[in-house]
């Protein structure tokens, strides 16, 4: 089955065959968003979402760095992770050992000038928990952005890291242990576990970390991705507004709760 409405493209295909059709779908019809499935699509009761670069627009711990004038040497290390090149947790790290020493008033300054959501993201996640779907931020970045940021989109509980302050001023360090793509498919399959059996389950993410969430949930949807995501995932979007998301799980307009 193909569906194509202008924005997003649909089709429903042989278990095992995406391999093939994927690429000749990119290549010729380009669509700004494309979902794969055997069955029928359903309505997830849960959503499991990356938070940087997916449900905001932006790299949280790049734009922190820029404050100490470290953002070209963070954002490096940041992108070389996302694509699956670096280890996450070494990178992590790496990134915030540069950062020691920033007065730890610059993190509220980040977040008021230059943080974000991702357009649609808000009436992305009101719509699915109007719909009865519980919603849960997932992030390898830092809770001190996190939590405002699910506060304002409206998820139910955020996951993250957690910097490490002394005296007013990041020591440099992140608390142990660190949230990865092991503690984020984890989180997945616990909260879906509590669900019970037969609940759809959503996964949203951009970054080379956010792969085996995407591949543990019934639909893993690739947003703006890096190569390796998007490959792994079984759906995609590319263009900038997350609602592209409501169209690929068929719900209609008239039933979003916009924001």
């Amino acid at each position: 089955m193909l569906d194509f409405c202008g924005e997003v493209l649909e089709i429903a295909i042989p278990e095992g065959t995406r391999e093939v059709v994927a690429p000749l779908v990119e290549e010729h019809l380009a669509p700004s968003a494309a979902l794969f499935a055997d069955d029928v699509i359903e309505i997830p009761r849960l959503v499991v979402s990356d938070m940087d670069s997916t449900m905001i627009g932006q790299e949280c711990i790049d734009e922190l760095a820029d404050f100490a004038g470290l953002k070209p040497q963070v954002a490096e290390i940041t992108e070389r992770a996302m694509r699956g090149e670096l280890d996450f947790a070494g990178a992590l790290k790496e990134r915030v050992g540069l950062l020691e020493g920033l007065d730890e008033s610059a993190i509220k300054r980040c977040l008021d000038e230059r943080i974000s959501p991702t357009p649609g993201a808000a009436t992305l996640i009101a719509t699915l928990s109007a719909h009865g779907a519980r919603s849960v931020l997932v992030t390898g970045g830092f809770h001190r952005f996190a939590d405002p940021v699910a506060e304002r989109l409206g998820f139910d509980r955020v996951i993250g890291n957690r910097l490490l302050v002394k005296d007013g001023k990041l020591t440099g360090a992140v608390q142990e242990p660190i949230c990865d793509s092991t503690t984020k498919e984890a989180t997945l399959r616990e909260e879906a576990a509590k669900l019970g059996d037969g609940a759809r389950t959503l996964a949203l993410g951009d970054g080379a970390n956010d792969t085996p969430m995407l591949l543990a949930a019934d639909y893993g949807i690739a947003f703006r991705a890096k190569p390796r995501t998007r490959a792994a995932a079984n759906g995609w979007v590319d263009s900038e507004d997350l609602t592209a998301v409501l169209l690929l799980l068929g719900i209609d307009r008239e039933k979003w709760v916009m924001k």
